[in-house]
């Protein structure tokens, strides 16, 4: 079980819609126009996930005139990123010593 790793992300990550908008906003900072161009969703369910991503901490926006930007934040990624490596690494550890709890 991923412990570090906040819960909030996790379900961020889950669900397919918002890891396109991560997709996304990793090449360039977006507004929802954009986002709702970009996926074809409606705005207003774009707005609950683009909620969803900012309150998991992997998203902040920027006021720019009547629009507000989001932008990913790679640190946050980063860090969810190491955890798994963590993990893939325990993993191949275990693998090429054969540890398995006996029964």
């Amino acid at each position: 079980m991923v412990t570090s790793v906040d819960s909030d992300v996790m379900k961020a990550l889950a669900d397919p819609i918002r890891m396109q908008i991560i997709a996304l906003l990793a090449k360039e900072a977006l507004c929802t126009t954009h986002l709702v161009e970009e996926i074809g969703a409606k705005q207003t369910n774009l707005s609950n996930h683009l909620k969803i991503l900012r309150d998991a901490g992997l998203v902040d926006t920027e006021p720019c005139g009547r629009f507000t930007y989001y932008k990913l934040r790679a640190d946050a990624l980063e860090a969810v990123a190491v955890e798994f490596a963590g993990l893939a690494a325990t993993a191949r550890e275990a693998a090429a010593e054969g540890r398995k709890r006996s029964c």
